[in-house]
């Protein structure tokens, strides 16, 4: 698979754009917004600056931008694509119609692939007559820089395009991930779900600020998660490993959350938890802390990197 279509140029397709042209692939880009691609290159070319600067590219910034085309329509986009990624409007009805759209117009050979965060694959491929080779391979904001993808296929995707999209997302420096039957919010939104779920409410009944909750993310759990799941901690964290630590705490956690019940975020809690961010994070500077953010997890990604290559070497 060399010739990549990307459909959708929000932050999310740029960053796909910029995943597969730093791996070396051709990419045609296309958005039915006027003026949509040509300002999503100008921001490619700024990011790329950015991944240079971090070292996570190696190749002239130019030199990889000029792999990226930006193409005037979606049958020109997807004519002779080995692959699709497509990241439109998290609305069932545009992706029904967008894949579609792609069904008809790609090759038959032509991976179709969406970023959705929450539509299974089944429910916007059904009926297709192409229907066996759609997928989601869901990425993490910003998709260039965190590198995990969750690959979701629906009950009648063939195998052997799970086995193409893992592949080939590995091939070009992604982290995959295989959801194994198909799940509302597949993995990662499951998981993050619960945590806020239990944060909301730990802020609602007043046990904790919002500010000293994150900080017991950023600076304590989230530490630890950098570099190891939450298995591989526990594993570490009793002598005899996992069966050890459910031993010794599964009692405790289950006493904790027998009870656990999640509730939606109301109007009233909402406003708290709005009103506590805003007194360190200003809402003018919401651009500059994803920039800030972006550089944050570029500097991480570099040190992992360089960390895992370290360890391999010692292991040699």
């Amino acid at each position: 698979m060399e010739k990549i279509a990307i459909i959708g140029c929000g932050l999310v397709g740029r960053a796909w754009s910029m995943v597969f042209a730093r791996a070396g692939y051709q990419v045609k880009l296309y958005d039915n917004a006027p003026g949509a691609t040509a300002k999503a290159l100008g921001l490619i070319a700024a990011e790329l600056e950015e991944l240079h600067r971090f070292k996570l590219i190696t190749e002239l910034p130019s030199v990889v931008l000029q792999r990226v085309r930006a193409v005037a329509t979606l049958a020109e986009a997807v004519q002779d694509a080995d692959y699709v990624q497509e990241n439109t409007a998290e609305r069932l009805e545009v992706k029904r119609e967008i894949f579609r759209q792609l069904d008809e117009a790609a090759p038959a050979t032509c991976i179709l692939a969406s970023s959705t965060s929450s539509i299974q694959t089944s429910r916007f491929s059904e009926g297709l007559q192409g229907r066996h080779r759609c997928i989601v391979a869901h990425p993490v904001n910003p998709p260039h820089v965190v590198p995990i993808v969750e690959i979701s296929p629906a009950s009648w995707t063939s195998p052997e395009v799970v086995t193409r999209t893992r592949a080939l997302q590995e091939k070009i420096g992604q982290v995959a991930i295989t959801v194994k039957k198909e799940v509302e919010g597949f993995i990662l939104n499951r998981l993050q779900g619960v945590l806020l779920m239990e944060a909301f409410r730990l802020v609602k009944e007043d046990y904790v600020s919002v500010q000293d909750l994150d900080r017991c993310i950023k600076d304590g759990l989230g530490v630890r998660w950098s570099f190891m799941g939450p298995f591989e901690t526990i594993d570490l964290n009793a002598p005899g490993g996992v069966a050890d630590y459910a031993r010794r705490y599964g009692p405790v956690y289950f006493s904790m959350l027998k009870d656990f019940k999640p509730e939606a975020w109301g109007d009233d809690l909402v406003a708290k938890v709005e009103s506590e961010c805003r007194k360190t994070m200003s809402q003018e500077k919401h651009a500059e802390r994803e920039a800030w953010r972006d550089r944050r997890l570029m500097a991480l990604i570099a040190h992992k990197r360089a960390a895992d290559e370290q360890d391999r070497k010692a292991a040699t």
